[in-house]
C-alpha cells in the first residue's frame, strides 16, 4: 500500500499538533504548518520520529491567502523529495484561533483577522492545493461546538465555523467525481492552549464546562485527535459531507 500522508495546518501546537502524532501512530505521515515557533515545530517532527513515522514542517500564515500558490509549489517539492510522490492524501484545515467579544464590543478589525484565517483562508487554501490531493482523498475540516449552542461572547467565531460547515457540503458535492470526500469535525471545549488556555487554567470555566458535559469532564486534546484519526481511517471512507460533534455530550 502507498504511504498515506497528511497535511495539517496549525500543526504545531494544540489540536493540530496532537492530530500529528495520533496519525504517525496508525503510520500516517505528516506535512504540516506553523506559524512562527518554528523550534515548536521541530519538536514535533521528532515526535513524530519517535513513533516511526515521517514529517515535515512548513512555514504558513494561513491567514495570508497571497502566500498559497508559493506553499503549494514547497508542497510539491516536499512531496517528490521526502516521499517521490506527486500527491498526498488528507488535508486537515486546522489552524486558527479564539476570539471572545460581545456583539456590541466586536471590532471590524478583528472579525476581518477571524474571516481570513478561519474561512477564506481554508477557501484557497483547499483550492490552492486541490490538484496534489490525490483522487480518493479526503477533507476534514474543523468547526466547533458553538455553531450548535450559542454562547455569549462567540458570534464572530461561530459565524466562520457556521460557515466552514456550509463549505464542507460544497466540497463534497463539487469533488465527489474525484472520490474525494468531506468532511468537518466540531470540538466542544478542550483544555488546550486555545483562546488563552482559559477553558485548561480557568479552574472556575473548567468546572461550568464539565457540568454541562454529559460525561462530566472537559476534553482533552487526545479525545479530539484519535477522533480525527478515525474519521481519517479507510474505515470511515463511505461518510461524507457530514459534522461530527465530539464534545462529550455538551449542552444536551
Amino acid at each position: 500500500m502507498t504511504q498515506r500522508i497528511a497535511l495539517v495546518t496549525g500543526g504545531s501546537r494544540g489540536l493540530g499538533k496532537n492530530a500529528v502524532l495520533k496519525l504517525a501512530e496508525r503510520g500516517i505521515d505528516s506535512l504540516f504548518t506553523f506559524r512562527s515557533r518554528e523550534e515548536e515545530a521541530r519538536a514535533v517532527v521528532r515526535e513524530v520520529e519517535q513513533r516511526g513515522a515521517r514529517a515535515v514542517a512548513l512555514a504558513l500564515d494561513v491567514a495570508d491567502s497571497r502566500s498559497f500558490a508559493g506553499f503549494a509549489q514547497q508542497v510539491t517539492e516536499q512531496l517528490r523529495q521526502v516521499w517521490q510522490r506527486d500527491s498526498f492524501d488528507y488535508l486537515l484545515n486546522n489552524a486558527g484561533t479564539g476570539l471572545h467579544a460581545a456583539i456590541e464590543q466586536t471590532r471590524e478589525e478583528d472579525f476581518d483577522a477571524l474571516f481570513n484565517l478561519h474561512l477564506k483562508g481554508p477557501f484557497f487554501l483547499t483550492q490552492a492545493l486541490l490538484a496534489l490531493i490525490a483522487d480518493g482523498g479526503r477533507i476534514l475540516n474543523v468547526s466547533s461546538g458553538l455553531t450548535r449552542f450559542a454562547l455569549p461572547g462567540y458570534a464572530a467565531y461561530a459565524s466562520m465555523k457556521g460557515a466552514m460547515e456550509v463549505l464542507t457540503h460544497y466540497l463534497a458535492k463539487e469533488l465527489g467525481e474525484r472520490r474525494i470526500t468531506a468532511n468537518i469535525i466540531a470540538p466542544g471545549a478542550i483544555a488546550t492552549d486555545f483562546g488563552g488556555g482559559a477553558v485548561r487554567d480557568n479552574a472556575q470555566l473548567n468546572q461550568f464546562v464539565a457540568a454541562q458535559t454529559a460525561l462530566g469532564r472537559v476534553g482533552e486534546p487526545d479525545d479530539i485527535g484519535d477522533a480525527i484519526a478515525a474519521l481519517l481511517s479507510d474505515e470511515l471512507g463511505w461518510m461524507n459531507a457530514q459534522r461530527v460533534e465530539v464534545s462529550g455530550g455538551m449542552f444536551l
